[in-house]
């Protein structure tokens, strides 16, 4: 029976961005789990050398290239997925991009960039996908949001703002789509070790003692930590919850004063 809530056999999942890091992560526990693998980018190149990592796992992937930002590009991609694999029962919309430029020095062309690709593309393949999910009264869509879909940084306002605005999406395409079975939540990693961000996870860098010092956990979030939780939310085990914003990130929201030593008792 608990075997059975996160078994995601036939089904047909689209993860977008999933050719590393975090969306990489997320498509491999969905692959193991039994969900057939599709995902996307924006390059041939990159997506074909990362066949090789998802057969290491015994993973077949399914690769197309389209611009999540392109809404021809993704009616052609996806229905290339429903004619060549099966409609999509799971779609993570994960592909996105971050710009660090104080507000002052940022041009428009770059904020509307950022905005394109972290809000507007996961507006596009969600509208793309989700009628034949209304169809078939079944489906779930994750938006991969951020701790910054809740407060800001400095530098990062094309993004927070992305993300935030992805967060209020999340729940407006609940309020019109779960009375058709479908459920859609936002999945936030806080901070998550990739190779995006190694350089900063060295030793004596200022920012990796803030994460080390500021999350409760302890230590930085893997990415299968995030792949977890994106298959509660995309199994049945997650069949009413919808809404939701689930923070994937050692508790640093919950407390973000906190300092590592301080106020310990143990």
């Amino acid at each position: 029976m608990i075997n059975e809530l996160f078994n995601l056999s036939d089904k047909v999942a689209l993860v977008t961005g999933g050719s590393h890091g975090i969306g990489m992560a997320i498509a491999k526990v969905l692959g193991k789990a039994g969900a057939k693998i599709c995902i996307n980018g924006t390059s041939r190149e990159r997506l074909d050398a990362c066949i090789d990592e998802y057969k290491k796992e015994g993973i077949d992937v399914y690769t197309l290239v389209f611009d999540v930002t392109d809404e021809k590009q993704v009616d052609e991609g996806i229905t290339k997925i429903e004619k060549e694999v099966g409609a999509i029962d799971i779609l993570v919309n994960n592909a996105g991009i971050i710009k660090r430029v104080p507000i002052l020095d940022m041009a428009v062309e770059d904020f509307k960039k950022v905005i394109d690709v972290d809000l507007v593309g996961p507006f596009i393949v969600s509208k793309r996908v989700v009628p034949k999910m209304i169809e078939k009264r079944s489906g779930k869509i994750i938006n991969l949001c951020s701790m910054m879909s809740e407060y800001g940084r400095y530098s990062v306002s094309a993004y927070a703002s992305a993300k935030g605005g992805l967060k209020l999406l999340t729940q407006n395409m609940t309020c019109e789509w779960a009375k058709y079975n479908i459920q859609i939540n936002g999945l936030a990693p806080g901070y998550i070790a990739t190779e995006q961000t190694a350089p900063i996870r060295e030793g004596g860098h200022p920012f990796n003692d803030l994460v080390m010092t500021r999350t409760p956990a302890g230590r930085w979030g893997e990415p299968e930590d995030v792949g977890n939780a994106a298959l509660f939310l995309a199994s049945k085990a997650s069949d009413f919850v919808n809404g939701h914003m689930l923070y994937v990130d050692g508790g640093i929201l919950a407390n973000f004063g906190y300092v590592k030593g301080e106020n310990e008792t143990d």
